[in-house]
């Protein structure tokens, strides 16, 4: 059965009008190349939005696979993909039900999409499968903050306004927990605080890095 995704058009016009501009500004482009330097080969990307990260892969990549739910960001990235010297085919779907078979990628992105997904294990589940033994997740998140006194906002906001007005973002999820609760192995981890500014925000903490699917017979 087909997963509903709550649709979101008002942030979708909000985010590739006026967010996505700011994180630009703000200096994203340097953690999106960071992110995808170095891939190779067939890539699965959930929650591409309207693209942004697809001008960042290396040529070595064949293939990506980008997909994105939101009817008018996935129209934007299908425009995007064709200016692209990297292969990029987008398709609907949800990240919770990838309509891939198992083990047929060599690396996963993730790109500021698992504080929105409905169920961010189920994701990292899906990611897992598709993934070849060996295969690599890359991921760009923000996350739970480290201090007491934010995570009490996040928690605060998560619960009341965030979600409705952010496109389903939730501000304080744990995603490095999440990452290796779903069988895979750290193996880089950054945590900065992006956009750097004088006023805290609930959706600064993030964290950037690189995890592996196991191969059989390997110890965590």
């Amino acid at each position: 059965m087909t997963q509903q995704m709550k649709r979101h058009p008002v942030f979708a016009r909000f985010y590739a009008k006026v967010a996505g501009p700011a994180l630009d500004k703000a200096g994203i482009t340097e953690h999106r190349k960071r992110l995808l330097s170095g891939l190779t080969g067939e890539v699965v990307e959930i929650g591409a939005g309207n693209g942004l990260n697809f001008a960042h892969y290396p040529p070595e990549v064949k293939r990506v696979l980008a997909v994105e739910p939101e009817p008018r960001l996935r129209a934007m990235a299908e425009q995007s993909a064709r200016t692209t010297s990297v292969q990029v085919d987008v398709i609907d779907g949800v990240a919770e039900q990838l309509p891939v078979p198992d083990g047929s990628f060599d690396a996963a992105v993730v790109c500021l999409t698992l504080c929105s997904v409905a169920d961010p294990r189920a994701a990292l589940a899906e990611l897992h499968r598709a993934l070849r033994p060996g295969g690599q997740l890359r991921f760009f998140e923000h996350v739970r903050a480290d201090s007491p006194a934010m995570r009490r906002v996040q928690h605060a906001v998560d619960a009341t306004v965030w979600p409705l007005l952010m496109g389903g973002c939730h501000t304080g999820r744990d995603t490095q927990a999440a990452i290796t609760a779903t069988g895979f192995t750290l193996t880089s981890l950054e945590k900065f605080a992006f956009p750097e500014t004088r006023v805290p925000s609930p959706a600064a903490t993030h964290i950037l890095g690189t995890a592996e699917r196991p191969r059989p017979g390997s110890t965590s």
